[in-house]
């Protein structure tokens, strides 16, 4: 599931230069959705790329159809505000008398609604909603996880959930409620900060956690020049940080980062000098890729030696004809022993994780335990696929 952050930014948070300061945070921080009054979606639009909602109005509850051109149209339509949604109007005895259920449903396209759960009534309410809106959205005014779990019970697959929040930690609190969490928050605060933190706290939620081994190395053998690729990133990687690359799809070698200086060089944090260009990489979503078919914009993935991972988009990948090492290694799994190795460029500025640290490969050496991930599986253009196949 890939969650999405929401930032609430209509007339109850300050005039349009509060509002245009919390909206540029949001966009500077990464959010998915802005959420506006109708009135502000042209000038949400000319601050930049990101999906708006708009809640409906508190003059209609049925959506006019504007004129092409007449006013910039948002990506949904949100029902609620100045309706039963946030209690402005008392909720019928029977929701089939309910005003904003009925908006919902004669609303084209994308939808939404937005209820504030006020009591019992409430979480009916947003759960009749969601049989119709494409994303329900739940503010609790004492904010609590009992009728988001409620609602995470009882709501299915047919709407995204979205929690509304104020802070960075309630948003990880609901991402994570009952194992499977809210799709998506709805942020209100002015604070650059806590809406950065919440924006990590969503990418958090998607990123693998790998489980990482030791091999133990049985070669280091200099076999000539190849070439060699540096996958350049836009990121800069810490020193724990590297890429996962090998020439067998089911062992990876855990490279660093060239986070460290040298006598020879100076850092290059945002770079890993990854390998000759048949070797593979680690992707997001557990795909690989050759380094040669690496490219700007590419999307790979950045790996901490505890197994964290994160992505990081390709600025360059840079080949050049390097002399090069064949490092081989021995991996347990399951009783049994298999053979993985890769090419990696002669240089002491290459380094690998080991049981004792980070380690040159210039200086590797037969008995050291390199650090892999080993995924005993096959690949078809860069997915795991069930079937045999040999590497050697």
């Amino acid at each position: 599931m890939s969650r999405a952050v929401w930032l609430k930014a209509d007339d109850t948070v300050g005039d349009w230069e509060t509002r245009k300061r919390r909206i540029t945070a949001g966009l500077e921080a990464g959010v998915d959705w802005v959420l506006v009054d109708r009135e502000d979606v042209a000038k949400v639009r000319e601050l930049g790329r990101v999906n708006v909602a708009a809640f409906a109005g508190d003059d209609v509850h049925v959506i006019d159809d504007a004129e092409p051109g007449e006013e910039a149209e948002p990506d949904a339509v949100v029902v609620g505000k100045y309706g039963e949604g946030d209690g402005t109007v008392d909720l019928p005895s029977d929701f089939s008398g309910s005003a904003d259920l009925t908006t919902l449903r004669r609303t084209e396209g994308t939808s939404g609604a937005y209820v504030r759960v006020l009591g019992p009534g409430y979480e009916e309410l947003a759960q009749e909603a969601a049989r119709d809106a494409d994303y329900t959205i739940v503010v609790g005014e004492d904010w609590n996880i009992i009728p988001l779990e409620n609602l995470i019970a009882r709501i299915g697959e047919e709407t995204d959930l979205v929690a509304g929040v104020q802070t960075a930690e309630e948003a990880r609190t609901a991402f994570e409620t009952l194992e499977l969490g809210a799709d998506a928050v709805l942020l209100d605060t002015d604070d650059p900060d806590e809406i950065r933190a919440t924006v990590d706290a969503r990418d958090a939620t998607d990123r693998e956690s790998l489980e990482l081994t030791h091999a133990t190395v049985t070669a280091v053998e200099e076999v000539g020049s190849a070439d060699r690729v540096c996958v350049d990133t836009g990121s800069l990687m810490e020193h724990d940080e590297g890429m996962l690359v090998g020439s067998m799809s089911r062992g990876l070698f855990f490279v660093h980062a060239e986070t460290a200086d040298s006598p020879y060089v100076a850092s290059r944090p945002f770079r890993v000098n990854a390998g000759a260009v048949h070797a593979y990489v680690r992707t997001p979503g557990g795909e690989t890729k050759y380094l040669s078919e690496v490219r700007s914009g590419d999307e790979v993935q950045i790996v901490d030696t505890n197994g964290n991972t994160r992505e990081t988009i390709v600025g360059r990948s840079k080949i050049e004809k390097r002399p090069m090492f064949r490092v081989q290694a021995e991996v347990s799994h399951d009783g049994e022993t298999d053979v993985i190795e890769t090419l990696l460029q002669n240089a002491e500025t290459i380094k690998v994780a080991t049981a004792e640290g980070r380690k040159a490969v210039t200086d590797l050496e037969e008995g050291d335990e390199v650090l892999v991930y080993y995924e005993p599986v096959a690949r078809h253009f860069g997915e795991a696929v069930e079937e045999s196949i040999i590497e050697q």
